[in-house]
């Protein structure tokens, strides 16, 4: 068939899709996948956001279209929260916007904003819907390295001023996914000072931001004087309250760029059920203490796998934040590619970790592992680990042909 478009092919073959089918395919024999690959929380909503989305369903009304840029008491609350948490005052009116999660909101703001042919900056490793978003928009990535000796943090002076056409937008996202890295405000002050200087767009995603270990706390773009003159800032309720499939999630930030992204929305989708932007409200107004709950609940299971893994000779690193372990690849395996690597954990040790190449070409020699099960169920990954690792090595492509044969 001829009638698929062109910007299909642009896309790079979705590895996470192969590895979940291949867990699929295990889980439907019989075998336990210990499943560590996606960042899917495995925790419940707290049951007082579940109440008042039973509560707001029970009204006829709230089954009607909703508004595409999300009802005004919840923009109202997301500015509140700003205000409590970062100090930042923002006119819900203009400058917020809920979205049907992060994703959705990166990608139409893509829309909004990127011509055929335009460049943006990106970090790599990250998250991959930085780079698909711009593909499918039509514009080129230019890669900013990630590099562990930098603390996987990027270095903007090493953003030549030789890249023509000039770059139209830099996307950030700090806490980081799936490194781990974290940001100071001195950074931010630099990206800041970057973006007017060379008249880019500043988008960061800031879905980690309470997923905090070791007394990090994760400050806002928005907190720099001037950043809202550049930037715009995505925040999501998916890993803070552990409702990631209620995809609700906001974007904040600068008026011209809330208004261009209302505008793309408005002829694509009719906003979130009513019920869920209600029940969003409930969460933005719990008290602190809930977050932070799930940050400690991550905090024992980050100590948990590290402590397992560095135990069985796996050298891996404590990150300070978000719900993942970035680890490179044991030396004895750094001959096979992260997808081969990936590949033989999932068959040998029936655990499934994400490889670093599907974040991007600067992850390959890593791999991401995810927290999102329970203390017991990482130790028993952990031994399950230890014992593969036990093992004799295999040579370079004997897991790869399983992976492509997908």
């Amino acid at each position: 068939m001829n009638a698929f478009s062109k910007r299909l092919d642009r896309l790079p073959p979705y590895m996470f899709g192969k590895l979940k089918q291949l867990t699929y395919e295990r889980r439907t024999q019989g075998i336990d996948i210990i499943d560590l690959g996606m960042g899917n929380p495995n925790d419940p909503t707290p049951q007082p956001i579940v109440d008042k989305l039973c509560e707001a369903a029970q009204d006829p009304r709230n089954h009607r279209y909703s508004a595409s840029k999300g009802i005004f008491n919840l923009r109202r609350e997301i500015c509140r929260h700003y205000q409590r948490r970062f100090g930042v005052d923002l006119n819900p009116d203009t400058e917020a916007i809920s979205v049907i999660g992060t994703k959705e909101g990166l990608s139409h703001l893509a829309l909004a904003l990127i011509d055929e042919g335009d460049l943006v900056l990106v970090p790599n490793p990250t998250f991959p819907i930085h780079i698909y978003s711009i593909i499918l928009a039509g514009g080129s990535v230019v890669s900013i390295p990630l590099r562990e000796e930098n603390q996987f943090v990027p270095s903007l002076s090493e953003i030549t001023r030789d890249i023509w056409p000039r770059p139209k937008m830099l996307i950030l996202s700090f806490p980081h996914n799936p490194t781990g890295a974290v940001v100071d405000l001195d950074f931010f002050r630099e990206v800041v000072d970057f973006a007017k200087k060379n008249q880019i767009v500043v988008v960061h995603d800031l879905a980690y931001a309470d997923i905090v270990f070791d007394g990090y706390e994760a400050p806002s773009l928005l907190q720099i004087e001037g950043a809202k003159d550049v930037g715009i800032e995505f925040l999501s309720l998916s890993k803070s309250y552990n409702m990631a499939g209620w995809r609700c999630g906001f974007a904040v930030g600068n008026a011209e760029l809330i208004a261009a992204l209302a505008q793309i929305k408005g002829y694509y989708d009719y906003g979130i059920f009513a019920p869920i932007q209600v029940a969003g409200i409930t969460a933005l107004r719990s008290e602190p203490d809930l977050v932070q709950e799930h940050a400690q609940t991550y905090q024992k299971r980050r100590d948990v796998l590290v402590e397992g893994l560095n135990r069985i000779g796996w050298s891996v690193q404590l990150p300070c934040a978000s719900m993942f372990v970035w680890a490179p690849i044991p030396k004895p395996y750094q001959h096979l590619t992260s997808m081969e690597f990936s590949t033989k954990i999932l068959d040998k040790a029936e655990v499934c970790i994400s490889p670093g190449a599907g974040f991007g070409h600067n992850g390959e020699g890593y791999v991401r592992i995810a927290l999102v099960e329970n203390e017991q169920r990482i130790r028993q990954a952990a031994r399950s680990v230890r014992r593969f690792l036990s093992s004799p090595p295999m040579v370079s492509g004997e897991g790869s042909a399983k992976a492509v044969a997908l």
